[in-house]
């Protein structure tokens, strides 16, 4: 079977003005060289709230509305997902060190961080 391996680069901090700061770990603040304000991202994260059963289910109710037609997950948006990894787009906001400060990121506070790519422009 083939091995993966998945390392954090940072961890997303969730403030109360709705806005999240990517704090990426200072191994990784280099590879934020040319990111801007204005730019658009697409954040990779590990859904770390997800329970195992949660990450076994493979037929959901769309939106958990149960009055829908269960559906597979991969036809879906539904974090529940085999590999809990959730992608968001985000406008880039400030980029200080290795902080990025976004707005539009759908994750939770302390979600682990596993890449950032630019996205629109």
């Amino acid at each position: 079977m083939l091995s993966l391996d998945v390392h954090r680069i940072g961890v997303v901090r969730r403030r109360d003005d709705g806005r999240s700061v990517l704090e990426l770990l200072p191994a990784y603040a280099e590879g934020l060289d040319g990111l801007e304000p204005g730019r658009c991202v697409q954040v990779l994260f590990w859904m770390h709230e997800l329970s195992r059963a949660d990450r076994r289910a493979l037929r959901v109710h769309p939106r958990g509305d149960t009055s829908l037609m269960r559906l597979g997950v991969f036809s879906l948006r539904s974090p529940m997902r085999p590999n809990p990894i959730g992608v968001t787009e985000a406008n880039v906001l400030e980029v200080r060190g290795a902080s990025v400060v976004v707005e539009g990121l759908d994750a939770l506070d302390g979600s682990p961080i596993i890449d950032i790519k630019a996205a629109c422009r």
